[in-house]
Order: C-alpha cells, then structure tokens, then sequence
C-alpha cells in the first residue's frame, strides 16, 4: 500500500473497551490533550460493534484509508488493547495498550446473554459465536513486540496485570503499583505514550 508522501499527515486511533463508547473519559482526555498542545495528527475514536468480526471489518478499512495519508499508530484501553495487538500485528504498527485484556474471550464467557451499553443505550446479544470471533483474532506469538508500549496498574480490579506482562515481557512496559481499570491518573503518561508512538 502506497503512501502519499506528499501530504504525509499521522493519524492515532483510540480504541475502547467492552461496553464503552467514544465518550470514554481517557478517550476524550487524551483529544483535550492533543488539541492544546497543538498535535498536528488526524485523531479517531471509532464506536466499535460488541461483534469482533465486525470490529476486524470497521478498523482495517479505517487503518487502510488513514495509511493512504501517513503514517498511523494506535491506543487501546482493556478490549481495545486486544484489537490494537491484533490490528499492531496485522499492519505493522505501532500502538500503546492501557491495561489490555489479553484474554478477553475468557473475561467476557460471564457476559452471554442480553447486555446493555450504559453509555450509549444499545441492546445487544453476546453469543458463543462471539468468542469465537475474539479468539481468531488472538496474537499469541508476536513478530515485533518492540512496537508495543504495555501500560498497567497493579491494583486493577477487571483484571490480571500480570497476564498482560507476561504476554507482552518483549515489549516495553510501564508498570505503576495501585490505581485502577480505568488507569488512574492517565493524563500524566500521555506524553510518554505519544513519544513512544513518534507522534511529536
């Protein structure tokens, strides 16, 4: 795929977790973040469908366009921590994981059944059918774990940080004893994360 060099502009895509939206709190921090500081970069938070399969669809074809333009580097939270490893793996790019489920198919086994969204209000079905989707798009060996940038903290109540460490011992790793699924205290590594995704 061919890259206008001409216009070479980078685009950073943020992808949430199970059950959130867009509206995400770090989602939008990290938007409030690029714009004071004035990042010239394409931003993109895309409402993922709870279907993985439709998940691979809508980002590959978003990755495939924004690669036309420049270069693209992603940032998943939980769930989209899954999917930025898949994609990361998929394109070769670059993408920083804030307290990745490395596992997910696992986590979620717990959620079949009639869900609902409590940010956005969508009603949905998790099906077996669904686990299955997540587990085809299960990394489990990595070509270039440098080009990952794992951040957890110990004291996440969602889930084992140390699964996360342990898939990801090649990568670099940011390890903050305390806080929360949430990552306490995200905007304080923004800048390491944008340093590390060469967004400048």
């Amino acid at each position: 795929m061919k890259i206008n060099k001409t216009k070479s502009k980078s685009t950073l895509i943020y992808l949430h977790g199970f059950n959130s939206t867009p509206e995400s709190k770090k989602a939008q921090q990290l938007k409030g973040f690029l714009e004071n500081a004035g990042h010239d970069c394409i931003y993109l938070i895309p409402s993922l469908s709870f279907s993985p399969r439709q998940v691979d669809i809508q980002v590959s074809a978003i990755i495939e366009k924004q690669l036309t333009l420049g270069p693209v580097s992603l940032l998943g939270s939980s769930l989209g921590g899954y999917y930025a490893i898949y994609f990361a793996e998929k394109y070769g790019l670059y993408a920083a994981l804030i307290n990745p489920a490395v596992k997910p198919y696992v986590l979620l086994d717990d959620f079949l059944g009639e869900n609902v969204n409590f940010y956005s209000g969508e009603r949905y079905t998790l099906t077996k059918a669904h686990m299955d989707e997540l587990i085809a798009l299960d990394i489990r060996l990595l070509s270039h774990p440098e080009r990952l940038f794992l951040l957890v903290q110990t004291e996440d109540q969602t889930l084992n940080y140390s699964e996360a460490l342990e898939k990801l011992t090649e990568s670099t790793v940011w390890v903050e004893e305390g806080g929360n699924h949430e990552f306490d205290g995200f905007e304080k590594v923004i800048p390491n994360i944008l340093s590390f995704l060469k967004i400048t």
